[in-house]
């Protein structure tokens, strides 16, 4: 009974009693909190202002270099849109320069052929100019003999100062040309024609000692050209190819065609057809003596008609050799002798040699000569004046040996 009193009056009073705690601790937070019991109090007025001291604080605790978050990519993007292109640009607009530290300077230069030195003062004026007259290089991708050819064209002044109008100077080990004077000239070729007569009969390997008489057929009717070969006049093989080559003997060198196997039509073609082998596209043969104007050939194509003949000992003797008797009818001697008087200079060292004149030609010479240790094929055709052609084979020498040997 006591027990059930007691429950009463506790459930009684308990709302009573949660209410007064709920109050008490009101007033407890508002005291610990000036602002809400008085916000215009000196005490709130001292919270506030430790609270805005310690805002900054964080702030740059997380952000030392005064950005925020937002702020950093946006730089770096700034940076890599700006600082990158700017540095480019101003790399083309200011390219690199050399520091000169002496009071002159000097530049080399090759302008239309020429090699131009320029000596320039400080100030940036010129102050001496000389200029020495080169021929320009160029290079073909044409094959001569399986290698290119490389060119150095003629020099104005050494052109000029040959009679020959077609000039041209190759190297044969090298396929360098080292002299050219309209060298795409095609032209009657003379008695340059007999270097292919003679490659033609060495190559049959005919009998070099078969007996061939001279016959009015072999009798020059067309330019009229004078012999040492009178109509009967026998000799070998070996002794007609001799003067043909040697002496450039007309009949010697029409007899070779006429008894070759077929007769002359026959030898033509077999010219012709040699010419082809040789890559020689820009020759023609009609007849074997070169008297015909339509035996026609270029500079480029005779270095390999000289090469080829160079290549048979035969030939290499005969064209070179500088007299050679004969003997004739009845017992009787008749020395020939070269029509090229270069051959019996000692400071010459030829291996092949021929020479050719008809008018439509001019005088022409092709040698293959040795010089500074170096073969090389010269060709001189069209050339005005009897001694023009030796003339003429001096200069380019001379060029050789000296100009050419500098550069």
């Amino acid at each position: 009974m006591a027990h059930s009193w007691k429950r009463s009056v506790y459930a009684a009073a308990a709302p009573l009693l949660f209410a007064l705690s709920t109050l008490y601790s009101s007033a407890t937070h508002a005291a610990s909190d000036p602002c809400k019991v008085n916000a215009k109090s000196a005490a709130c007025k001292a919270e506030q202002a430790k609270a805005a001291k310690k805002a900054p604080a964080k702030t740059s605790a997380k952000a030392p270099a005064g950005k925020t978050a937002a702020e950093k990519p946006a730089a770096k993007t700034a940076a890599a849109s700006t600082t990158k292109p700017a540095a480019k640009s101003a790399a083309k607009a200011a390219p690199a320069r050399k520091t000169v530290t002496t009071k002159t300077v000097t530049t080399t230069k090759t302008v239309a052929g020429r090699k131009e030195t320029v000596i320039k003062t400080a100030a940036g004026k010129p102050a001496t100019v000389t200029t020495r007259t080169l021929s320009p290089v160029r290079t073909t991708a044409a094959a001569d003999a399986g290698q290119a050819v490389a060119r150095l064209t003629t020099p104005s002044s050494q052109a000029a100062a040959l009679r020959s109008s077609v000039a041209y100077v190759q190297d044969l080990a090298t396929s360098t040309v080292l002299f050219s004077k309209n060298e795409d000239t095609v032209r009657p070729i003379a008695s340059i024609s007999k270097l292919m007569t003679a490659l033609v009969v060495v190559d049959a390997n005919l009998p070099m000692d078969e007996m061939l008489e001279v016959s009015d057929d072999d009798i020059d009717r067309l330019r009229h050209a004078a012999s040492r070969l009178p109509v009967g006049t026998r000799l070998s093989r070996a002794d007609m190819l001799h003067v043909a080559l040697m002496s450039s003997e007309n009949r010697a060198a029409h007899a070779l065609g006429r008894y070759y196997p077929g007769g002359m039509p026959a030898f033509v073609r077999a010219m012709n057809e040699k010419a082809r082998e040789l890559g020689m596209l820009d020759t023609h043969f009609v007849e074997p003596t070169g008297l015909s104007s339509e035996n026609v050939s270029s500079p480029r194509d005779l270095v390999r008609l000289l090469r080829a003949a160079s290549q048979r000992p035969l030939i290499h003797r005969y064209t070179t050799d500088t007299e050679y008797d004969v003997e004739m009818r009845k017992g009787r001697m008749q020395t020939f002798r070269n029509t090229n008087a270069l051959v019996r200079n000692a400071d010459w060292d030829i291996k092949v040699s021929k020479t050719g004149y008809i008018n439509e030609a001019g005088e022409c010479l092709v040698m293959l000569a040795r010089i500074n240790g170096r073969d090389l094929a010269i060709v001189l055709l069209d050339s005005q004046g009897k001694y023009s052609r030796v003339a003429d084979a001096v200069r380019i020498r001379k060029f050789v040996q000296n100009e050419v040997a500098m550069l």
